[in-house]
Formats: structure tokens, C-alpha cells, sequence
């Protein structure tokens, strides 16, 4: 499987669940709004956070893989033949699914690690762009 690291880093965070969407949620390139009777939770890039703003429940300095390329719902297995390789080496996952993909949100200490048992595992990461000269 095709694998991405976007640039990105990420914020989790928990809101009660009658509060409205915040606009600064939705800035980011990639991210994630889910409301259920019991929270709202909100996964964005950290730089959208408001400055000012305090919350409760925030976790900071998450990095995300992207599943590349579009997976077709008759599929099966895709996100335990991440989760579980990571689950056994103690990396804990924060996932995203979409229409299109996967995305597997990891604490950025971890990412070094998580990459070397996924490629052990025998999957793939883009290469990454060189900067411009």
C-alpha cells in the first residue's frame, strides 16, 4: 500500500456537542468535523487553532498518512494492515476514514517508528519533494 506523510501538523480536539462548528475548523487543506449525541470532534491542522482560545480536551503535534489513491468499499482489511503492525509495536492511531481513503493521525515522536514497521510490513511512502533550487 501506497503511503503519504503530509506536511502538516495536526490537532484532536473535543467540544461539547451543542456548540456551533467554529469557522477556524474548516481552514485547513485536510480536515475533519464529526458530531454525535456525546462531543464534536474536531481534527485540524494546529495552525488553524485560535491563539486565544483555551480548550479542555486538545491533543497537539500529530502528523498524518494518507491511504494513496482512492479505495473501493468492496476492499477489506486496509485499516488493520496499518493499525495492527503499529497496535503491536505500542504506536497508538487516531483514524479518519473518507469516502476516497484512510488517515491514520500519529503523535509526531512516533512517525520515524511507525514508517519503519510499515515498511517492514511491506508498505510504501511517496517519496518526498525535494525543495526547489
Amino acid at each position: 500500500m501506497q503511503l503519504k506523510i503530509l506536511d502538516q501538523t495536526f490537532a484532536i480536539l473535543k467540544l461539547p456537542p451543542t456548540d456551533p462548528i467554529p469557522s477556524w475548523a474548516w481552514q485547513g487543506e485536510v480536515f475533519s468535523v464529526t458530531r454525535t449525541d456525546e462531543e464534536l470532534s474536531i481534527v485540524c491542522p494546529s495552525e488553524c487553532l485560535p491563539d486565544n482560545e483555551r480548550f479542555e480536551y486538545l491533543e497537539k503535534d500529530w502528523k498524518c498518512l494518507k491511504v494513496e489513491g482512492i479505495l473501493d468499499f468492496t476492499q477489506t482489511g486496509i485499516l488493520s494492515s496499518l493499525a495492527k503492525p503499529l497496535a503491536d509495536n505500542r504506536i497508538s492511531i487516531f483514524a479518519v476514514s473518507t469516502y476516497n481513503t484512510d488517515y491514520l493521525l500519529i503523535k509526531s515522536r512516533f512517525m520515524d517508528q511507525a514508517r519503519a514497521v510499515l515498511e517492514k510490513e511491506g508498505h510504501t511512502f511517496c517519496k518526498e519533494r525535494s525543495p526547489r533550487a
